[in-house]
């Protein structure tokens, strides 16, 4: 199966704390680094590792983050193709709690609407068994190329609340949508919602809590949380998305999705990293096989 992933790419900081600050002054971090991050990058990166064709398409900045994002993908199982945002590579930074919150900073924003030529990625959407389109302003064209192609849409939309017009379009547009409940109060609702209004199928991610899926032919599906040594809680909503996919890609059922969904996000959290480095296919089948041994 081909996976095109456009859009979410960015050089982050990430800082860790013990606990955020409640008022100005000197703190003392209990560690940081700098590394390539956002959604695309990802769930690029896990999807590659699992052995999925994976494209991936980013905009980076002429300087030295995106150089170093550039250079991340060399050694890496997907083909990484850019475009240059004039405002410079985006950037992050993320201050961490020793609970694993997140709050994020942009300190560098991209280009709303970049000079791209659209026909390359028209072209990639096109060949593409799944376009995984991530809810950034240049993405928007990808959903009109990916109708017109017949090609299956997913869109993570993460922390959505059900009124962001920012997200309206990606939702609208999903055959299959992933979302976590931060934002919601009724995840079930807003899902119930989709599915009636067309979509596929509709995943929610909640943390401890695990997942629940609703599919179009009314079936809901729960998936309790595995149990993980959490390090680093970065990019573990993208690892379940790609975890999930690489099912999807071996024919598995939602519910088998679903579980390699959630043992590749714990993976991710597991490690320092967006995708774990010893993630592949043996790892996950030998973590699936540890953790369901009903089949």
């Amino acid at each position: 199966m081909d996976v095109f992933v456009a859009g979410g790419c960015s050089y982050d900081t990430i800082v860790y704390l013990e606990e955020f600050p409640r008022s100005p002054g000197t703190r003392t971090a209990r560690g940081f680094q700098e590394t390539v991050g956002s959604t695309g990058v990802g769930k690029s990166l896990n999807l590659g590792r699992l052995g999925v064709d994976v494209t991936f398409h980013g905009l980076v900045g002429d300087d030295r983050y995106g150089e170093a994002i550039a250079e991340t993908f060399v050694d890496e199982p997907v083909t990484f193709l850019s475009d240059g945002d004039p405002n410079g590579t985006e950037r992050h930074v993320n201050l961490m709690d020793a609970d694993g919150e997140r709050i994020s900073i942009f300190v560098v924003e991209p280009t709303p609407d970049p000079d791209i030529d659209y026909d390359r990625l028209e072209d990639q959407v096109a060949r593409s068994d799944v376009a995984i389109v991530n809810p950034v302003d240049y993405t928007r064209p990808l959903l009109a190329a990916a109708e017109r192609h017949d090609t299956p849409v997913w869109c993570d939309v993460h922390d959505y609340d059900g009124e962001d017009p920012h997200f309206d379009e990606f939702v609208a547009a999903a055959d299959r949508l992933f979302l976590s409940d931060a934002g919601l109060a009724d995840p079930r609702e807003f899902m119930r919602e989709q599915v009636a209004a067309g979509t596929d199928l509709v995943v929610c991610t909640r943390g401890g809590d695990g997942s629940i899926a609703h599919t179009g032919d009314g079936e809901w599906v729960e998936v309790p949380a595995g149990e993980f040594e959490v390090v680093d809680t970065n990019g573990a909503g993208d690892a379940y998305v790609a975890g999930f996919c690489y099912g999807h890609a071996q024919g598995e059922s939602v519910e088998t999705c679903m579980r390699l969904g959630t043992l590749a996000g714990g993976l991710a959290v597991e490690s320092w990293d967006l995708a774990n480095p010893a993630l592949s296919p043996d790892r996950l089948a030998a973590a699936f096989d540890r953790r369901y041994d009903d089949g």
